[in-house]
């Protein structure tokens, strides 16, 4: 059991996890801070933590374990507060979505502290973000990936792990780099496509009675640009140069597909079609070919 959480961001990811730490009673005390006091408040009143904190360092102040769950872009700004407070034998541990940015912001700000950290990213969320949305089950049964670095000792590593596992989550561990090229493929592109396709739509003449006549297939498909813009932006500018590389892939099927049907050709439509058809129906998320087993935390 950990004596003191010290959070840093009281929003949906850092409230599911306090709630989801208390539910399973491993933490005696929480201290939160978020950059609204309205916020810390809100977390006081619904008992997701025991005390607000001022500032980052203050949260810090004797919490053997941290969680750092703010916007990508607010990470180093974070990190150079934390750390002249962080407890020699603390846990601190992050919830970005990006992971090469987080990792350099670290290694600029951490110091004498940077073995301390343990970068993870727990493949949980909600298109709508904020303590209202929290909830302790956020991370059961979620794949939750670490991204250790070389100088994390490797109980330290187990003991991250092992946490993630006590919460309910599949636990795997990847690069930084190898993190950020797979969630740009399968996370950062659909949302962005998500957000231009719903706006494709929206925006022309009939824009309205379009989706005034969608169906469940529009909404399913279009469901995540609904996801927080400011979030997205930070992590599409975080990840760049690996979203660019899998829009390349992208606009070159997409190219494909407009030119069978440009040229009339439904027997060319239909064979590309048919991969993808199959390939979705057979995949199933977080199975057993995940990820290759020598990535596997678990």
């Amino acid at each position: 059991m950990f004596q003191q959480l010290g959070l840093i961001g009281c929003g949906l990811m850092g409230a599911s996890f306090a709630l989801a730490l208390r539910e399973a009673g491993l933490v005696r005390r929480i201290v939160g801070h978020s950059a609204s006091a309205a916020t810390v408040q809100k977390a006081l009143a619904r008992g997701v933590i025991d005390a607000g904190a001022a500032s980052p360092a203050e949260a810090a102040a004797g919490s053997d374990l941290l969680l750092l769950a703010v916007p990508v872009a607010a990470t180093e700004a974070s990190l150079a507060a934390l750390a002249p407070a962080i407890e020699a034998d603390a846990l601190l541990m992050d919830v970005g979505s990006t992971k090469r940015d987080v990792v350099a912001a670290a290694r600029r700000r951490l110091g004498l502290r940077l073995a301390n950290f343990v970068p993870a990213h727990p493949i949980a969320g909600k298109e709508k973000a904020g303590l209202d949305h929290a909830e302790a089950g956020l991370y059961r049964e979620r794949a939750l990936i670490l991204t250790p670095l070389p100088e994390n000792p490797p109980a330290r590593v187990e003991a991250a792990a092992a946490l993630w596992r006590a919460l309910g989550s599949r636990v795997w561990q990847l690069s930084p780099e190898a993190h950020d090229a797979h969630f740009a493929a399968v996370s950062h592109l659909p949302h962005l496509i998500a957000f231009a396709a719903f706006q494709a739509v929206a925006a022309q003449p009939e824009g309205a009675a379009h989706l005034a006549l969608a169906g469940p297939g529009f909404r399913d498909f279009t469901r995540i640009a609904a996801s927080d813009p400011a979030v997205w932006r930070d992590i599409l500018a975080a990840n760049r140069d690996e979203v660019l590389r899998q829009l390349d892939f992208f606009e070159a099927e997409l190219a494909r597909h407009r030119q069978a049907l440009q040229a009339g050709d439904a027997a060319a439509l239909e064979a590309l079609i048919r991969p993808p058809a199959a390939g979705r129906s057979a995949w199933t998320m977080g199975g057993p070919a995940a990820l290759p087993p020598a990535a596997a935390g678990d």
